[in-house]
């Protein structure tokens, strides 16, 4: 998986589409973020603190 990226990625730059890739650089950041959200409130259910704090 990393590979297709990499190959998206190298692609885009030399063939000197910069503004796709710094669209796609976002994009992939934007669903970075939100799989690590969805990741921690995932955990935050099923592991309960055991101080009952969240």
């Amino acid at each position: 998986m990393i590979k297709l990226f990499r190959n998206i990625s190298q692609n885009l730059l030399v063939g000197g589409e910069t503004n796709k890739y710094f669209k796609y650089a976002i994009g992939e950041i934007i669903h970075i973020a939100i799989t690590q959200k969805y990741n921690l409130n995932l955990n935050a259910t099923t592991y309960p603190s055991p101080l009952g704090r969240g």
